[in-house]
This record gives C-alpha cells, structure tokens and sequence, in this order.
C-alpha cells in the first residue's frame, strides 16, 4: 500500500490506478500506444466526507470508476487519480 501525504478534502478521494493489462488473455502482448487506461485501482486516501454524504469507501478498498473520472496527479513520480466518491461506481 502506498504511504503519500496528501489528505483528499471533502467527498475526495485518491486512488492509485492498477496497471494496464500487459497483455491479452490469449498471451498477445499490448504495446503501449494501444493499452487502455485502467478503470480500477486502490483507494489509497479519503477525505472527511460532506455531513450530508459520509464517505463509503475506505484506504485499502479496490474500486471501479468512469473511464474520464478524477485528475491526474503525480506525487514523488508516481501517477494518482484525485476524484469525488461520486465518481466511484464499485468496490469490488
């Protein structure tokens, strides 16, 4: 699990994208140019929540998110996706 100091306010959260697939489920490899963005990853921090929207999700969880969810942040030269818990579709 990563150790990053940054702390999401409100109803954010930061999630470390899973890697894309290296390869096809028939063992073709993917180049990079033709990888797709993952949609899942782990929550890595959570914000406090809004007192009408308590946050759901937890440090650790392992969620799928749209496609176009959150921005894109580097911290210490790895990439992070900071996004609303709304942005969220499912803890898996």
């Amino acid at each position: 699990m990563s150790n990053v100091n940054i702390k999401p306010l409100a109803d954010r959260v930061l999630v470390e994208p899973a890697a894309a697939e290296e390869k096809t489920a028939s063992g073709i490899i993917i180049p990079d140019t033709a990888k797709e963005k993952p949609q899942k990853g782990n929550v890595v921090a959570v914000g406090n929540g809004k007192p009408d929207e308590p946050i759901t999700v937890k440090v650790g969880d392992s969620v799928l998110y749209g496609k176009y969810a959150g921005t894109e942040i580097t911290v210490e030269g790895k990439e992070y996706l900071i996004m609303r818990e709304s942005d969220i579709f499912a803890i898996l």
